[in-house]
């Protein structure tokens, strides 16, 4: 059975638990299968990039959005 999420891509919410509580930001992409949601700017990691040819040549350090549990956000309502 699905669960029915009240949160949206593009929505904003507003961090309630967790090392960036109180932050808002833009939903990005919600993870429905996991129950999570990625907010920009909010649990930003720095991951390791290997060199490649295309996109990143130098290699080196990209910080990422890692997902947040959808219980750990609530939606601000808009204006």
């Amino acid at each position: 059975m699905a669960i029915k999420l009240k949160i949206k891509k593009g929505d904003t919410v507003k961090i309630i638990a967790g090392d960036d509580k109180g932050k808002t930001g833009e939903v990005l992409r919600v993870l429905p299968s996991k129950n999570k949601v990625i907010v920009k700017d909010c649990k930003v990691a720095k991951k390791t990039v290997k060199p490649d040819q295309e996109k990143n040549p130098e290699g080196g350090f990209v910080n990422k959005e890692m997902p947040i549990d959808i219980s750990n956000v609530a939606k601000v309502e808009g204006n």
